[in-house]
């Protein structure tokens, strides 16, 4: 007789855990990082944001300050054919402040001395203003010259006679820039012009300007 092979009983299944189940109860630490990893990395994106804002569009960019022009106001001689003591001279001095800035630019007193030769001859204060954001305003500061120290220069006599004065200006606007009261600045431009004009026509020969600001 042929004996039948006795039937092995089978081995009990054992159940696998889900995929949840096995991250939850193999990876803890896996779920951790991730938890923690997208506030991370959004803090990293809004800090990047926040340091090109302040590079490019909130950074603070210095005002530019520009001589038009410097002409005589009025010129009252005693004698017609030279300038005398007792003659009325002023210069009116056209400035422009140019704010590049996205937000108003505040200054303060304007201050403008005229030089001839060294000296200073004439001073003239302008009011405070304020020049708005990314706009362009003009200043017309009107200076009287002291025409006893123009006298005095011993070269006064050898430029009036050649029809032309050469006069030296320095111009300072003190003001501050404010962005959304977060970024401050005090800034302080300062300017120098050289400026050639012509007495009979009254108009400006050559002019020459440097501009510097302390921030």
């Amino acid at each position: 007789m042929v004996q039948r092979e006795q039937a092995r009983p089978l081995a009990p299944a054992t159940e696998r855990p889900s995929s949840d189940e096995e991250d939850t109860t193999q990876h803890p630490q896996t779920q951790l990082i991730k938890r923690c990893a997208c506030p991370l990395i959004f803090l990293l994106l809004l800090a990047t944001v926040i340091i090109v804002l302040i590079f490019t569009i909130f950074r603070v960019k210095d005002p530019v300050i520009t001589m038009n022009g410097v002409r005589i106001a009025s010129l009252q001689l005693v004698n017609p054919t030279t300038l005398q003591a007792g003659a009325n001279m002023s210069l009116i001095a056209d400035v422009s402040v140019k704010n590049p800035n996205v937000a108003s630019f505040r200054y303060g007193n304007t201050t403008t001395s005229l030089h001839y030769h060294g000296v200073m001859v004439g001073e003239a204060r302008g009011p405070p203003g304020r020049a708005r954001a990314r706009r362009t305003i003009r200043i017309n500061v009107t200076v009287d010259v002291i025409t006893n120290r123009v006298l005095s220069s011993p070269n006064f006599t050898t430029d009036f006679g050649s029809g032309l004065f050469t006069m030296t200006s320095f111009s300072i606007v003190p003001g501050k820039v404010n962005i959304f009261n977060l970024f401050k600045r005090q800034v302080v431009v300062k300017m120098n012009c050289t400026t050639t004009f012509n007495i009979s026509t009254q108009g400006i020969k050559e002019q020459t300007c440097k501009q510097k600001v302390k921030l």
